[in-house]
């Protein structure tokens, strides 16, 4: 940070990016010259005997030798100057560009020596060679290896080229009034980021709404990267840094809660938890719903579940060559063997009669879902599958908001696109064979369930709203719902008739356009805090992984630590929720006078349902001593609020996976059930 600059235009790399590529060239080049050298002093008496071949020859082994011994002082000297500074300080690394340059300079000379190099190794022009067998395999390796250098050089140049490098990009600014999505430089990234799309995702064209998810996207990353001089490495860096940020805020707040005796109260007590809400709100119902939520995965989840056996799982539950036999009609889109209809039996542990219906039709916009009789519950549930293929990462990434409306719903309500167009979607299919007025005319007692995981519980939220009207008992069991999916009022609205629970700090129900944002700009401000080199910050970050942050680099990271604390004071881990104008004034100084026009999210967008929060309870003194333990996990209820900020951390993504939102909830009625079964049985919760 900012961008390297080379050859009149700008690349998607810094000046202190080469620390750790230089050191591992340095390497390979120490072992690549004691081998010439030692081939050299092999066949130096050779090409006495070889008469004119002899010139070539020599000229060969010695200009490698000094080419390669150039290389080395010059990569020496280049990780030494790249190693110089903090990120922002690139005033001490001015030399690396000039380096740079002379190193790519000498791919000219070493590109001839390799020529007369393979002319002598393999193409027999020379005719000097060595009865070693040793020596005529490691010229033959080295000039082989050279190729690859070449090769991999030219894909790094390639990686690292942004094709809007050019000079004439790098003092455009965003001057159009009409917002971030008008001006000519978002239309040139925009369309380039759709050319990647179509490139990559060639399978997605076919796609009935293909074309508008990749436009949508392209906008976004566009509009969310577009100006900030950052490279890949600068974000890596920044979220390692934003860790260490988190953390040490993280105890500023308990040692402040602490001392007013304020914050949030989780439980382990299910019972107080629980007082207040409605009698279907209960984790033993939760979790039962779950395994359908689970269900609608298919055989991939069952595969997922049971590495080994998952295929000896699924054989007695599918039908062999079906693709051959009169097919189910209540079966769309399944494969020559029902795979994913075994897979949803499997996991829900339902009969073949009870999956009433199953769509496992998978476009853009368009999730596969199923619908199940539960007669232990009375209920027909309607599954509806989370983020599994390339198709469902594109619907959750057309996050922008749109105008959603339900009855009951708030006037003004938005929601987000994506979900909304694949709610769209299910109720145009739902409707095409009046599927759920059937199936509720054969089941008139039973009560309508939507549940899901992630996206398939933003969707099953979006869905019932719509639903509501006609169905006015229903309920929906979401779990790790995305924070970006309903305007404030129409989130609180939903809370009567949806259940959501989160674990720990799952990331998805963090993430929305509008806590991306203010994650680019927190990464900027901690970047520009911080004191370290980009590849010590690197070198922690593997630490960090391994080991966790330690306390001593909670101070010692920062420049200044009160300016860390000061910001820390207007962080949502202290004060509650970051107003957007706040983080605007902060982006002003660092990205754009125009800060106006930099904000993607006109709408903030938040979670939807009731909120149930669970975490993993630390253990007490005594109990660390005893070796004893209470109740793994507590909860409280949660507002959309406590999920705006973005937070980088450990379980981040471990804490979403469906299987561990599963375990979770076990744990929690077994904890339930050998430590509290004097007040609380497992059958009452």
């Amino acid at each position: 940070m900012p961008a390297l600059r080379l050859f009149g235009r700008k690349w998607l790399a810094a000046s202190d990016d080469l620390v750790f590529p230089c050191v591992f060239e340095i390497c390979f080049r120490i072992v690549w010259l004691g081998l010439i050298s030692c081939v050299t002093s092999t066949y130096w008496s050779v090409t006495e005997e070889c008469g004119e071949d002899a010139l070539p020859v020599r000229i060969y082994l010695v200009g490698t030798i000094v080419l390669i011994s150039v290389n080395i002082v010059l990569l020496v000297i280049l990780v030494n100057r790249s190693a110089q500074g903090s990120i922002t300080e690139v005033h001490k690394r001015r030399l690396v560009a000039p380096l740079l340059v002379i190193k790519i300079l000498l791919i000219i000379p070493e590109t001839g020596m390799n020529v007369l190099g393979t002319m002598w190794a393999f193409c027999g022009t020379f005719e000097c060679k060595s009865n070693d067998k040793v020596s005529r395999t490691v010229i033959e390796a080295i000039v082989l290896f050279n190729w690859v250098v070449f090769a991999l050089i030219i894909f790094g140049l390639a990686i690292v080229f942004d094709p809007l490098g050019s000079a004439k990009y790098k003092n455009g600014r965003d001057t159009n009034d009409n917002g971030p999505t008008e001006s000519a430089i978002h239309r040139k990234v925009s369309k380039l980021w759709f050319r990647r799309f179509r490139w990559a995702f060639c399978c997605l064209r076919r796609d009935e709404f293909g074309h508008e998810a990749f436009t949508q996207v392209a906008s976004l990353l566009s509009a969310l990267f577009r100006g900030t001089d950052l490279v890949p490495s600068d974000i890596v860096a920044g979220c390692v840094l934003l860790r260490v940020r988190q953390k040490r805020e993280t105890r500023e707040m308990r040692r402040i809660r602490m001392l007013n005796d304020d914050g949030p109260r989780y439980s382990t007590d299910i019972t107080r938890v629980f007082a207040t809400s409605p009698a279907w709100m209960t984790i033993k119902n939760a979790r039962h719903f779950l395994r359908f939520a689970l269900a609608a995965y298919g055989w991939p989840m069952v595969c997922y579940l049971n590495c080994c056996t998952g295929p000896y799982r699924l054989i007695p539950k599918m039908t062999c060559c079906a693709c051959f036999r009169r097919k189910p009609q209540i079966i769309i889109d399944d494969n020559c063997c029902l795979c994913h209809l075994a897979g949803v039996r499997h996991t829900s542990r339902l009969r073949s009669e009870d999956v009433l219906h199953a769509s496992f039709k998978n476009h853009v916009f368009e999730l596969p879902f199923c619908i199940m009789a539960d007669h232990s519950t009375k209920s027909i549930v309607i599954a509806i599958r989370g983020s599994l293929s390339m198709r469902d990462v594109f619907t959750d990434l057309v996050a922008n908001a749109e105008r959603f409306d339900a009855p009951g719903m708030p006037p003004e309500t938005s929601a987000h696109r994506g979900m909304v167009a694949g709610v769209d979607c299910m109720l145009k299919r739902l409707r095409e064979g009046n599927i759920l007025e059937r199936i509720c005319a054969t089941y008139p007692e039973y009560t309508l369930v939507l549940t899901g995981h992630s996206l398939g519980a933003g969707v099953s939220i979006l869905l019932a709203a719509k639903l509501r009207s006609r169905f006015p008992d229903l309920r929906v069991y979401a779990f790790a719902t995305p924070a970006g999916l309903l305007s404030r009022e129409a989130a609180r609205y939903t809370e009567s008739f949806a259940f959501t629970i989160g674990v720990g700090d799952d990331f998805v129900m963090r993430l929305g356009v509008d806590s991306i944002e203010n994650l680019r700009t927190s990464v900027i401000e901690t970047i520009r805090a911080c004191k370290l080199p980009k590849w010590r910050i690197m070198l922690n970050g593997f630490g960090y992984a391994l080991f966790g942050v330690p306390s001593r680099d909670l101070e010692t990271t920062w420049h200044d630590v009160t300016e860390i604390t000061k910001k820390a004071a207007h962080s949502p881990l202290l004060s509650g929720e970051r107003p957007i104008q706040t983080v605007a004034t902060a982006e002003g100084g660092l990205l754009s006078s125009e800060i106006s026009l930099r904000r993607f999210a006109k709408t903030r967008l938040y979670t939807g349902g009731r909120i149930l929060h669970i975490v993993r309870r630390k253990k007490t003194e005594l109990e660390k001593k005893s070796n004893s333990g209470g109740p793994t996990y507590e909860m409280r209820w949660a507002t959309a609020e406590d999920f705006t900020e973005l937070k980088v951390m450990p379980r981040m993504l471990l804490d979403h996976l469906p299987d561990n939102v599963f375990k979770t909830l076990t744990t929690i009625l077994e904890d339930q059930k050998t430590h509290n079964g004097s007040v609380l049985s497992l059958q009452e919760i």
